[in-house]
């Protein structure tokens, strides 16, 4: 961990702040997905005022975006990405991460957000298998999958393939077939 001395120019005196991510950093950040931090700076270093310091992070599916976040604020927004054991171990977890089921149709869309919003990779695998569970049943009674649930599912498909394709170094697009593979596998008969 890095601690950076910060100038308080109008108190005289000096801050911390603590810089918890490094150069090269892959983290998750809620929504956006994967990014890797490029660079920390400050964004204005001759504006007393707002002398902040912040992560600059490129997004790791359009690398020609930056996003920056306040290395002040980056508890609540950010986290590392998961290595390369802790996604086997999540992929390992899968057949046991209970289903986020929910009957009430109004509050499935809020508990769907609540899901992308919270950046944790077992909120996406409970909300991608009621999403799964619910399509089966409905293609059972002759009826189509949601707009929100098709929606929802592409999103939280993509955040946590994006996040395993990272730690597992390999392309989003194998990581169902990974997992698949991966869980036939293993199964207990």
């Amino acid at each position: 961990m890095y601690v950076i001395l910060l100038r308080n120019k109008n108190a005289g005196q000096q801050g911390v702040d603590f810089v918890k991510y490094e150069i090269g950093d892959f983290v998750s950040k809620s929504v956006t997905g994967i990014c890797k931090i490029e660079n920390i700076l400050y964004l204005n270093p001759q504006d007393e005022k707002n002398d902040k310091l912040y992560y600059l992070m490129k997004p790791v599916e359009d690398e020609k975006e930056k996003i920056y976040v306040p290395v002040s604020n980056s508890d609540s927004r950010l986290r590392l990405c998961l290595t390369k054991e802790e996604a086997w171990n999540l992929i390992k977890r899968i057949p046991d991460i209970p289903t986020a089921w929910t009957n009430n149709e109004k509050m499935r869309e809020q508990n769907y957000k609540e899901a992308v919003r919270a950046n944790n990779p077992e909120a996406l695998v409970a909300i991608i298998k009621m999403i799964y569970q619910r399509k089966q049943k409905r293609l059972a009674q002759g009826k189509k999958c949601t707009a929100t649930d098709a929606r929802y599912f592409q999103i939280a498909e993509n955040l946590l393939y994006m996040e395993l394709g990272v730690a597992l170094e390999k392309p989003k697009q194998e990581i169902c077939k990974t997992i698949i593979d991966y869980i036939d596998q293993n199964k207990i008969d």
